[in-house]
């Protein structure tokens, strides 16, 4: 509950399987830094773009949470256009329109991709939605995927992407009902991975509801591909402790559940529940930082100091973006510095189409990261 708490108060899997079960995280304190980069406005003024997503030719698709509106921006002249307004949008707490993807062949396959959550019949519902780009703006709008349990205000997740086997990934929270994320019956407390129709992926675990990729997993609002793998890392939020950066595995359980305990914080506290082998995660923050959005630097224009890097935001105490570095097999975490104090609550973090680490933040800006 806590992250998006304070976005409100600012006015808002892994394809191999050879990463295994953690037997132990490092713990990476925060520490202070001199900042080696600087945020460039790209866009601002915006209201509350907690995600956004590039064509290829370099223009962004971003949404606005509590509004259901997703623009585009050229970020050449700074002209805004309407795309589509996504209708039925609840924006309480972190509810509200979450995440956006491109179809992977955008713009020869021109779809557009949407998470939110809605009240529709039923009650309020996290939804993903598929629409198709017909001369700059949304026609045949329709739910591909639908959440079994009614949404919390909190716990909604929402990030999408698709990862490099083509297939669509969701992070859909466990709607603050701790029970849900080792239910494999349903879709609350997972990474999801299903074809652009909304069906299970070929390939998934096999659990009770076939989506499914992983289980057990409590409040995330970011995942990334590996470029170098095409594994997958996820930020994840505790309660009042241990935060988590995960390497996620297929069918992996990271195990949140009833039986998470904060009374010691540590790694495997809030890891405790469901069959194992349980995943604990390769980074934990007892300080409750929030971690949301993360981005791998692929050839990214910050030098070699970043390349091969993934960076993540957080959202408390204020926001900073942090860089972490990987061991030489790239299935643990070698150091992790801040290099971004943001002063605002991080959103989303994306990399550009011709270079460059972007983010959002609760400022209502879309930033170019830059060496100082």
């Amino acid at each position: 509950m806590r992250i998006l708490r304070t976005l409100a108060a600012a006015a808002l899997v892994c394809l191999a399987t050879g990463a295994g079960a953690s037997a132990g995280p490092a713990h990476h304190a925060r520490a202070g830094t001199t900042d080696p980069f600087k945020a460039v406005p790209v866009v601002i003024g915006l209201d509350q773009p907690v995600t956004f997503t590039f064509t290829p030719g370099g223009r962004i698709f971003f949404g606005e949470k509590a509004t259901g509106q997703i623009n585009v921006v050229n970020p050449q002249n700074g002209n805004i256009h309407r795309f589509t307004t996504i209708t039925h949008v609840v924006s309480d707490g972190e509810q509200g329109l979450l995440g956006l993807a491109l179809d992977p062949q955008y713009p020869s396959r021109p779809f557009v991709f949407a998470y939110a959550t809605r009240n529709v019949a039923g009650g309020e519902k996290d939804q993903i939605l598929r629409m198709k780009n017909v001369g700059g703006h949304a026609e045949n709008i329709h739910v591909i995927f639908s959440s079994e349990t009614v949404s919390g205000h909190y716990h909604d997740g929402g990030h999408i992407s698709f990862g490099p086997d083509g297939f669509l990934y969701a992070v859909q929270g466990e709607a603050h009902h701790s029970a849900n994320a080792q239910d494999l019956g349903i879709s609350a407390g997972k990474i999801l991975r299903m074809t652009e129709t909304g069906a299970p992926a070929p390939g998934n675990p096999g659990f009770a509801d076939g989506r499914i990729f992983s289980f057990g997993h409590r409040n995330s609002f970011g995942f990334a591909f590996d470029p170098q793998t095409n594994w997958l890392w996820e930020t994840e939020n505790g309660p009042e402790c241990t935060d988590e950066i995960n390497l996620v595995v297929k069918g992996g359980n990271y195990a949140w559940g009833p039986s998470e305990n904060c009374s010691d914080p540590k790694p495997g506290g809030t890891n405790q529940d469901g069959p194992a082998p349980r995943h604990l995660p390769k980074a934990f923050f007892a300080d409750t930082i929030a971690p949301t959005g993360i981005v791998f630097c692929d050839a990214c224009g910050l030098g070699a100091g970043t390349n091969g890097k993934f960076l993540f935001g957080n959202c408390n105490s204020p926001g900073e973006i942090h860089r972490v570095g990987l061991t030489a097999d790239r299935q643990d975490i070698a150091s992790q510095t801040i290099v971004l104090h943001d002063g605002s609550c991080v959103y989303s973090m994306e990399h550009g189409p011709h270079g460059g680490i972007y983010f959002s933040d609760s400022s209502g800006g879309i930033f170019k990261l830059a060496h100082r």
